[in-house]
């Protein structure tokens, strides 16, 4: 892969303009074009100075990696390409090192990814911040709020698979080093309405689809749901499925997130059967009936899913059934109950299902706020994130879209006046001249729709407290009598005549004109929406449920607690919120990100100029732009420019000596670049027209491409030098090699010469030699043979007359002797082996031999077995004296006998010195341990096993607990009376204690081991060795054993075992063991 080209300025290798500042001319459709340019290139990012526009690319981009996190790093904000990590950098930097709280505030239309650069911000400074276990969790914490909020509060638009359908504004809290400590959520307007109903091609939220697709059988049936979503009316069917979107793994992170948040096990629970509450809620069907008054009433129409409903939450059926059917009217001391309609019914029941929800969204978000907020009482570092709905407008805008465009007016004129006040502190602190700007001041709109006299939001509360019929009509009538003379309301029933021809307004619709263009809104559900009343039966029925969440949810369901006043209406808690949220804005230094969404299609690659056109219109960016650009267009600091420019004069070339001001004033001076064009501050030049710029960088350009030619040129003679250089001497390193190696070559020729020469001259010499030593040899052999053959007859000679008369018995001898001779001859390459098990022997040649072949047959034994027993160590020999022990005890007596005569005699089993488990247990046994075996302790009430620590020491046995350590019993060796067992091929064993002795107080053990034979035959010979008597060795079929007072027959039967080879052991009454052995 080719190397990434390191950028130094914002500048260098610019697509487009990377900045609008110094997009010339300056103008709508310029503006499009070089968004769409930058778009075509992958880049999604462009500066209006400190302002961040990001395009939605509608793909994933290989930008957001950790190399690209510290190429960002600690970087001056123009100093590489437009970057959402630039804007990230520098305000966690203001607010690490400058002690500035900082606010990022991100608006965008919905699609257009503000929610996706609310995570990328967050998890930049996650990324850039401290490190170590605690801040690690803490950034986890704050990371894997994002999944949890996003299930509950997101669902999926015709614009936008992942739309949050609720503002956010977060406050992460940093410490003096810049480290995370906790945060803050606020959660502003939650669309519930989406709860009960949807747009066509639109989802409800994702947390109800995820709960059906991921969650278990098992836990769907807790939760008495079905995976069908056709089953639930409040889901529409025809966009459950969303490609690209797995809500099953959703669900399985959205678990895994509320567990690292701080969610209980019993929390989560509680949460999902609220959820699941509110989906069986929209179930619930209504039929009319009529009473003998007269009146009409309705009844549910099946109780199956209200009986499931009351069974999730724990209200009585009757209270919640009666809470559907009456409402109840309080006025001071009196008290009338009314019927509901069916129409009423379904209304509180929507209103039910919109108010649980809505408060569980705002009970999640203080649960959050408790596992994340700060833990420490210090002064803290506060970084904002706000992530919030863009100005809406639709075909059909109501009262959600209404304030949700109030919201905006009010972060556009925050940010106008922010960036204003930005821009003239910046002129004061450079010493610049201040002058005024024109700009648009929404402050009239915003006087509008908040006025406490006469705004529509204060008409609209007026009209819902007024007694009387209260309708939608009558709501726009009074704000026709209001705002019929404000130039920016219309209406056509306005008195005002200039508004009298305007035929393209229906009757229920008023127009406002905002910043961003005119809207129109249907004054239907005005007046209900902003009610957002739910009947005080409801309230009091979910308070008297079971279930503690919602209990906790309808505090004002308290019958204690009744408050006959009536409670703020949705368009005031708004105001409030909006007002809050705009002081807290104030407080801190602003960073703004503003998302534009490319197309409607959700489709990558895809530019439509008339839709990003009317983003660009209504978010103001033009204004923006010439906001910015009203005094001069672009400023720097005179260190890099100096650096960037100083090419360009030969005074400043290559370096200078002096301030760099004074660099800077020699530079522009040298260029001859006109006074007014520039102007120098304390710390920055400040440019006015981009000409100006484009002309420097335009110079600086062609000054590069000769400096390029220049260093070429040297660069090459340098390479040429040094080659030669090189060149001569390599030939001299390898002239002297050669002459080394061919006077090597010559040596090493003359030496294998030398070498020849010797090696002939002592061949010869050597082969003389045996010649001399041959012929001397046969001159001797020959003398020896002649003296041989000659003391032979005289030998012949002298003994011939003797050699007649005894000649039988010398044959006899001789015969005799050479048979002897040949037998042990054989014998000896016909010898066994040396292993005392081995009980071969040659067959007897010779019958007289007979009685000799026996005994050197018993000879041979006895020596192969001294030879054997000479081998052994003592520790050997001390197992053979307990395999020899264990022999007598149970050969042919018990039937794991002979299955244990291979194995060898270990005793420690368990490392009790090695392993730090026992540490205790060996501080606790002082004495050296003979055997160390895990047993099973067999149960006398029950013949269940137990596993127990079996220790044989040279005075005790010990029972000690396999988990702790800690010793159960101990039973000195003399009080071991007796040892019982069966005959059959088990394993179980009975150690009988002496009656009256101190360990006899629970009677005797009945233990089961792996190693039977091995323990009865230690504990045989240590209770020997200690107590100088023989432990009684009992085997039987049946024997009885001592429990407290009674006695326990303990029999072994021959049966076939549902665990395998297993044996088993059963009680089967108070006087009876039965052990089934395979």
């Amino acid at each position: 892969m080719a190397k990434m080209e390191v950028k130094t300025s914002l500048l260098d290798n610019m697509i487009g303009v990377g900045d609008m500042v110094l997009l010339e001319p300056l103008d709508e459709d310029s503006f499009i074009n070089n968004l769409k340019k930058r778009f075509d290139h992958s880049e999604v990012y462009t500066y209006i100075g400190s302002v961040v526009i990001s395009i939605n690319p509608y793909r994933s981009l290989p930008i957001y990696t950790p190399e690209k996190v510290e190429e960002y790093r600690n970087r001056n904000f123009y100093e590489l390409s437009p970057h959402i990590f630039a804007l990230s950098d520098e305000a966690y930097r203001s607010l690490r090192d400058q002690d500035k709280d900082q606010c990022i505030l991100i608006t965008g239309e919905s699609g257009a990814g503000k929610t996706e650069a609310s995570k990328l911000v967050m998890s930049y400074v996650a990324a850039v911040c401290g490190k170590g276990a605690e801040v690690n969790q803490v950034k986890e914490q704050l990371l894997q709020s994002n999944p949890v909020l996003e299930a509950f509060g997101n669902a999926k638009t015709v614009r936008n698979d992942n739309s949050s359908r609720f503002g956010k504004y977060m406050d992460i809290e940093f410490d003096f080093k810049g480290d995370p400590l906790g945060g803050v959520i606020s959660n502003y307007l939650l669309e519930k309405s989406r709860v009960v109903k949807q747009p066509r091609g639109e989802r409800n939220f994702h947390i109800f689809y995820q709960i059906l697709s991921g969650a278990s059988e098992d836990f769907l049936c807790k939760l008495k749901l079905e995976r069908d979503f056709s089953r639930y009316n409040y889901l529409g069917l025809d966009s459950a499925k969303v490609n690209g979107v797995d809500d099953a793994a959703n669900f399985r992170t959205v678990r895994n997130a509320m567990q690292i948040v701080g969610f209980m096990d019993h929390e989560t629970q509680s949460v999902f059967e609220v959820v699941a509450a509110v989906l069986k809620l929209g179930n619930i069907e209504f039929k009319p009936e009529s009473r003998v008054n007269g009146l009409d009433e309705s009844k549910i129409k099946d109780k199956n899913e209200l009986k499931e409903i009351c069974e999730l939450t724990g209200i009585d059926q009757s209270v919640l059934e009666r809470a559907f059917s009456f409402r109840t009217v309080e006025a001071k001391q009196e008290k009338v109950s009314t019927t509901l309609n069916v129409a009423q019914a379904y209304y509180a029941r929507d209103a039910l299902a919109k108010n649980l929800y809505s408060r569980l969204f705002s009970w999640l978000v203080t649960r959050i706020n408790e596992s994340i907020k700060a833990q420490t009482k210090v002064r803290k570092k506060v970084m904002g994130v706000l992530d919030i709905y863009g100005f809406e407008i639709f075909e059909d805008n109501s009262f959600e879209q209404f304030i949700i465009n109030y919201c905006n007016e009010k972060l556009q004129q925050i940010f106008i006046e922010l960036t204003l006040k930005e821009e003239q502190e910046e002129y004061i602190r450079e010493g610049i001249e201040w002058t005024h700007i024109e700009y648009f001041n929404n402050a009239i709109i915003c006087d509008l729709i908040e006025n406490n006299q006469t705004g529509i939001l204060a008409m609209l509360d007026e009209e819902c407290l007024r007694p009387g019929t209260v309708t939608d009509d009558t709501f726009l009538e009074k704000l026709n009598q209001v705002c019929a003379t404000h130039q920016h309301f219309e209406s056509r029933m306005s008195k005002c005549s200039r508004f009298l021809n305007d035929t393209s307004l229906p009757h229920s619709c008023f127009r406002i004109q905002h910043y961003a263009g005119k809207v129109m809104y249907q004054v239907e559900g005005f007046v209900d929406k902003n009610n957002d009343l739910l009947y005080r039966d409801l309230s009091q029925a979910m308070w008297k449920a079971s279930h503690s969440l919602i209990k906790a949810l309808f505090p004002e369901g308290n019958p204690a607690k009744i408050n006959l006043k009536r409670p703020p209406t949705a368009g005031s808690q708004f105001k409030a919120s909006v007002a809050t949220l705009m002081k807290n804005l104030q407080t801190k230094n602003p960073n703004y990100i503003r998302c534009i969404k490319p197309n409607d299609k959700k489709a990558a690659h895809i530019f439509n100029d008339a839709l990003v056109c009317h983003q660009v219109r209504y978010l103001g960016l033009l204004e923006n732009v010439r906001v910015r650009r009203a005094g001069y267009a672009f400023r720097q600091a005179y260190e890099p420019c100096l650096e960037r420019y100083k090419m360009l004069c030969k005074q400043t070339w290559p370096h200078w000596r002096g301030p760099a001001r004074a660099g800077v004033e020699v530079l522009f001076n040298e260029l001859e670049i006109p006074e007014e064009e520039f102007s120098f501050g304390r710390s920055k030049i400040f440019i006015r027209n981009p000409r100006t710029l484009f002309k420097l960088e335009d110079l600086r350009k062609q000054r590069l491409e000769d400096l390029a030619t220049l260093i070429e040129k040297i660069y090459r003679g340098w390479k040429c030098r040094t080659r030669f250089l090189l060149m001569k001497k390599s030939q001299i390193v390898i002239a002297s090699w050669y002459r080394r190696y061919a006077q090597q070559k010559k040596y090493q020729k003359i030496k294998s010469s030398a070498i020849i020469v010797q090696s002939y001259i002592r061949g010869w010499k050597a082969r003389k030699l045996l010649r001399e030593l041959k012929h001397q040899k046969r001159c001797n052999e020959a003398a020896t043979i002649i003296a041989a053959y000659w003391h032979g007859t005289q030998v012949r000679r002298e003994y011939r007359k003797f050699f007649r008369a005894n000649a039988g018995r010398k044959i006899y001898e001789f015969t005799l002797q050479r048979l002897m001779q040949k037998y042990f001859l054989e014998m000896k390459n016909k010898m066994p082996s040396l292993s005392p098990i081995d009980k071969n022997w040659p067959a007897r040649p010779y019958l007289f031999l007979d009685s000799t072949h026996k005994e050197l047959k018993r000879i041979f034994h006895l020596w192969r077995c001294k030879k054997y027993r000479d081998q052994f160590t003592d520790q050997q020999k001390l197992i053979y004296e307990e395999k020899l022990e264990a022999s007598e005890l149970f050969k042919d007596k018990k039937a794991l006998y002979p299955a244990s005569v291979g194995q060898p005699f270990q005793g420690a089993y368990l490392e009790i010195s090695k392993n730090p488990k026992y540490k205790k247990l060996k501080d606790a046994v002082d004495e050296k341990i003979i055997i160390a075996e895990v047993v099973n302790k067999i149960n006398r009430a029950n013949g269940k096993a137990t596993s127990r620590i079996f220790l044989l020491t040279k005075n005790n046995v010990l029972l000690a607990d396999q988990k702790s350590g800690n010793i159960k019993s101990e039973v000195p060796l003399g009080d071991v009376t007796k040892v019982s067992m069966s005959s059959q091929n088990d394993g179980f064993f009975a150690v009988h204690l002496k009656e009256g002795s101190g360990a006899a107080g629970k009677g005797d053990f009945l233990l089961s081991s792996d190693h039977l034979i091995e323990m009865a035959t230690k504990l045989y010979r240590t209770t020997l060795s200690q107590t100088k008597q023989k432990l009684n060795i009992e085997i039987s079929d049946e024997f009885l054993v001592q429990f407290r007072q009674d006695k326990v027959c303990v029999k072994f039967i021959q049966g076939s075992q549902k665990n395998g080879n297993i044996p088993t052991c059963k009680r089967k009454n108070n006087r009876l063991l039965e052990v089934a052995v395979p």
